[in-house]
C-alpha cells in the first residue's frame, strides 16, 4: 500500500486503519440479478451468505486459496459499490465440492461492522473483475461515508439486547429514541447470564430511570451488584455473556413502593433468590 499523503481516501487506508493486511482480503462486488440477488433485500438479508460460499470452478475470478476476509459490495450507480457486509473464510468444504461448484466455510466478521450499509468505493476497472484481492484493491477511492441511520425504538416490551448492544444504546447517537424512551421511565428489568442461565431481577426508580441505570452497566458490568460484581472479579469478560430485558415500567410519577413491590414480585416469580443471582 502507498503510505504517501495525498489527501484522497482510499480503501486501502481503511484496510490499515482496521489492521487489516491486504493480502488476507478479498473484496467482491454482487450485482442484482434474476437468477442470483434479485433485490437489495436480498444482498442485504441472511440470503447472502449461502449466496457467496457457493463458488464456480471454472473462470473463478478467485485464487485458489481465497482470503481470510471477505468484504462484500453491491453494485448501485456507475462504478459505485456499497458495503454489505464481511464473512471471515474458514476453507473450502472439501466434501461439497462438485464438478463445478466449491464451497468455503464462510463466518459472519466484525471487519467493518460499522460501516455497513454507510461505505460506498469507486470499483476499479484494471481488471474488471467482480472479485479482487486486497492488494488490487487498495487503490479503490472511498467516495462516501454516511452518516448511520437511526435505530428504531420498538417499545419496551420488545427490548433483548446483548451488553455490547448495551454499550452501543446507551452512548451511540444512533440510538437516540431509546434513550428518550429509557430516560422517561423507571421500571423493572431481567439480567439473564446466557451461559449459565441464572437471572438477577432490578429497579430503576426515583431520578434515576432507565437509562441512569443501565449507564451504569454499559460503564462497568456490573452496576454494583454484589452477585454480578463477583462475577466481573473473577472473569472481566463474563459481562458479555449478559442480556438484557425489561418486565415492567412505571410513569416518573410512580411511588417508591409501587415498585418495590414490582420488583419484589417478579423476584418471587422468578426465583431468582434461590436460583438467580438476587441476593436479597
Amino acid at each position: 500500500m502507498d503510505n504517501s499523503i495525498s489527501g484522497d481516501l482510499s480503501l486501502g487506508n481503511l484496510f490499515h486503519a482496521a489492521g487489516l493486511a491486504p493480502e488476507d482480503v478479498q473484496v467482491i462486488r454482487h450485482t442484482l440479478k434474476p437468477d442470483g440477488l434479485r433485490t437489495r433485500a436480498d444482498a442485504m438479508g441472511p440470503g447472502l451468505l449461502p449466496y457467496v460460499r457457493e463458488q464456480g470452478i471454472r473462470n473463478s475470478k478467485l485464487p485458489p486459496t481465497p482470503p481470510r476476509i471477505w468484504l462484500n459490495f453491491l453494485a448501485t450507480t456507475g462504478r459505485r459499490a456499497r458495503f454489505l457486509t464481511a464473512y471471515e473464510n474458514h476453507g473450502e468444504v472439501v466434501a461439497e465440492r462438485s464438478d463445478i461448484r466449491r464451497y468455503f466455510d464462510l463466518r459472519p466478521s466484525p471487519v467493518f461492522a460499522a460501516l455497513v450499509d454507510r461505505l460506498v468505493i469507486e470499483w476499479t476497472n484494471d481488471p474488471v473483475n467482480w472479485a479482487k484481492t486486497g492488494d488490487l484493491a487498495t487503490g479503490m477511492a472511498v467516495v462516501e461515508i454516511s452518516d448511520p441511520a437511526d435505530v428504531a425504538f420498538l417499545g419496551f416490551d420488545a427490548i433483548l439486547i446483548s451488553y455490547d448492544e448495551l454499550q452501543a444504546v446507551m452512548s451511540d447517537d444512533r440510538y437516540r429514541q431509546w434513550q428518550t424512551a429509557l430516560r422517561s421511565v423507571q421500571g423493572i428489568y431481567v439480567i439473564a447470564d446466557t451461559l449459565t442461565g441464572k437471572l438477577y431481577v432490578g429497579k430503576a426508580d426515583g431520578a434515576e430511570r432507565l437509562l441512569g441505570r443501565w449507564s451504569e452497566y454499559a460503564r462497568n458490568g456490573h452496576g454494583g451488584n454484589v452477585a454480578l460484581r463477583e462475577l466481573a472479579a473473577a472473569d472481566a469478560r463474563h459481562r458479555q455473556y449478559f442480556q438484557f430485558s425489561i418486565l415492567q415500567v412505571f410513569s416518573p410519577s410512580a411511588s417508591a413502593a409501587q415498585v418495590d413491590a414490582a420488583e419484589a414480585h417478579f423476584k418471587r416469580v422468578l426465583l431468582t433468590r434461590q436460583f438467580g443471582m438476587n441476593l436479597n
